[in-house]
């Protein structure tokens, strides 16, 4: 089959590898229909490289048609169509019972002390092989696959892989009162969709930063607030022009959709750099817990949200050595939540908006469909920010 493979920073090709086959009763084979193209992916094209392996299968946002079931799954059947999550859970254990299925017991990845195995997405989470790829195996399949009916076209369910639920989260997670609050920091796929979930969820003013002008103007045909950085000499008068909006206070909630990709540290890049170039037994290990995250985005947050408020981070930051202004967090009483959004725990929430009504938006999400082939084009434009590019979905 082809698939899209990681060969080195900036580097993907799409090549031909091994088909997948069943190996576990748990098991089951999809024929990958659409697949999209992550914020998240970008981080292992430039800043993760030291935790890949060239020939690496990457993607994480897939939806198919089931080719083969193991004997072990009595819930899917050939010819099924379905949404895959992002992450691998078993269902079963403690943590997927207990609604965490990003922790599940099952699938952790141990011996790096992480979560559980996520598709696509380095050795950290696994290495399981991704679905930008025509076929893909999916473990655990007993609980992570999501039926949905035949008809609309796969935009208006693929974004239950990974889009919808991590913005639906990011919004439960900012907690924003009836009426209330809440701005979202980034409008990439991500916090473009946390706008769109805290409008149709109550929210009584949405408020959106980013510098990129297709993203502010796509939140602002959909009646956000928007603040274009590029307006402002630095981050005090953002916050000033925010909380001018907000009764003085600032908002309610911050969603911190930006994460390690954020624009501000220019030492922390270069760390960031120097780490992805370095051979992979020293990089590896300076990039886990010596590097510094570029944390404009979450300070942005923490000086922003009302005293008393909450942030929520949908953004992945990866050091382990960041310097964090803990005095003002806990002068100001802010509560945070944060993590990989917990797929399965969510999905039932949000079908009930993939209706011909479309209140999300699902339909005319994407900005670019591209074939698989033209995926190597598609990383380099969406990582420059290029053409308007939004959210790609590749079709193998």
């Amino acid at each position: 089959m082809r698939a899209v493979t990681w060969q080195g920073k900036r580097d993907v090709r799409v090549e031909n590898v091994p088909d997948p086959t069943i190996q576990e009763p748990t098991d089951a084979v999809i024929r990958i229909t659409s697949t999209g193209l992550c914020g998240s992916d970008l981080h292992l094209y430039e800043v993760l490289t030291p935790f890949m392996t060239p020939g690496d299968i990457l993607g994480h946002e897939p939806m198919g048609i089931v080719e083969e079931v193991g004997a072990g799954v009595p819930d899917l059947q050939v010819g099924d169509r379905v949404v895959v999550p992002f992450q691998i859970a078993c269902g079963n254990c403690w943590m997927c019972l207990t609604g965490l299925p990003t922790q599940c017991e099952t699938t952790q990845v141990q011996g790096e002390g992480m979560g559980a195995a996520l598709f696509g997405y380095t050795r950290l989470y696994g290495a399981v092989p991704g679905a930008q790829a025509e076929y893909l195996r999916v473990p655990q399949a007993q609980f992570g696959p999501i039926k949905v009916p035949e008809g609309p076209p796969d935009d208006r369910f693929v974004y239950l892989s990974d889009v919808l639920p991590t913005a639906w989260q990011a919004v439960a997670y900012a907690d924003v009162p009836k009426g209330g609050s809440v701005a979202v920091l980034g409008l990439g796929p991500i916090g473009d969709m946390a706008c769109r979930v805290a409008q149709v969820q109550g929210a009584g003013q949405v408020l959106g930063v980013d510098l990129v002008p297709e993203r502010l103007r796509r939140a602002k045909e959909r009646g956000v607030e928007t603040f274009d950085l590029r307006s402002f000499d630095d981050e005090k008068e953002l916050v000033e022009a925010i909380r001018d909006q907000t009764d003085g206070r600032g908002p309610d909630a911050v969603i911190d959709a930006v994460g390690t990709e954020a624009h501000g540290s220019a030492a922390a890049r270069m760390v960031q750099n120097a780490a992805a170039i370095l051979p992979r037994k020293i990089g590896a290990p300076i990039a886990e817990r010596f590097s510094v995250d570029r944390l404009a985005a979450l300070h942005t947050a923490i000086e922003l949200v009302r005293r008393g408020g909450t942030i929520s981070l949908s953004g992945v930051y990866g050091g382990m050595a960041d310097p964090l202004p803990l005095l003002t967090l806990f002068d100001k009483q802010i509560q945070m939540r944060m993590g990989q959004a917990n797929v399965r725990r969510w999905s039932d929430d949000i079908i009930p908006y993939l209706t011909d009504e479309d209140p999300l938006g699902v339909d005319d999400f994407a900005t670019h469909r591209v074939p698989l082939s033209e995926a190597p084009h598609a990383y380099e434009m969406f990582q420059r920010k290029q053409d308007g590019a939004v959210k790609v979905l590749m079709q193998p």
